[in-house]
């Protein structure tokens, strides 16, 4: 099913050139993005090549604030590859990561140079996750909308950077002590 999917996946460019909503906070944050370059040596020197496969949608606030920043990483890691897809799309890969029973997005998904699930993320960072279930899913939409912006705003994708990095280092077995930063293991199947 992953190497399907990644089959199917397009570029991080590919996707902003097909992007319909919030088009102009897309193209801002894709400028803005940045990533520590010690934040992108410790992943550099994770052997092998690895593929992120993000599942997302234009329209989701968090995609639009996480996928810049997974893709500058991705841009200073050889051996990093980041392909997107759509949660409609492939709706039995979106199943198998769900969070707290529901559809969110985004997921990324890091894939071995086999194309073997080694572990998952998402829909936000940790700490912006707890705050979301805590209170944030109370507020009324707008106001969670705007919080949540702020709340990125301020990190400036520090969290979501540090946490991608987790994720490889420790799907790769390379530092079991990395923060756990909302990494999942993978779900063991005959359809992987």
């Amino acid at each position: 099913m992953y190497e399907r999917a990644f089959a199917d996946a397009i570029s991080f460019d590919s996707f902003l050139e097909e992007v319909e909503a919030n088009r102009d906070l897309w193209q801002a944050l894709a400028k803005r993005a940045r990533i520590a370059p010690d934040l992108a040596a410790r992943v550099q020197e994770t052997p092998g090549r690895w593929r992120l496969l993000a599942i997302a949608e234009d329209w989701c606030g968090d995609a639009v604030n996480i996928l810049p920043v997974i893709e500058r990483l991705s841009e200073a890691v050889d051996g990093l590859e980041l392909g997107i897809v759509g949660r409609d799309d492939h709706p039995e890969l979106m199943d198998r990561h769900v969070t707290n029973g529901g559809r969110a997005i985004p997921i990324v998904i890091l894939l071995d140079e086999e194309g073997s699930c080694r572990g998952w993320w998402g829909p936000r960072p940790s700490a912006l996750q707890a705050w979301f279930e805590r209170e944030g899913r109370d507020l009324p939409k707008v106001e969670r909308y705007r919080e949540l912006r702020r709340r990125y705003a301020r990190d400036r994708g520090q969290a979501i950077a540090r946490e991608i990095a987790d994720l490889i280092l420790r799907g790769a077995g390379d530092d079991p002590a990395a923060s756990s930063g909302g990494f999942r293991p993978c779900a063991r199947s005959r359809a992987a």
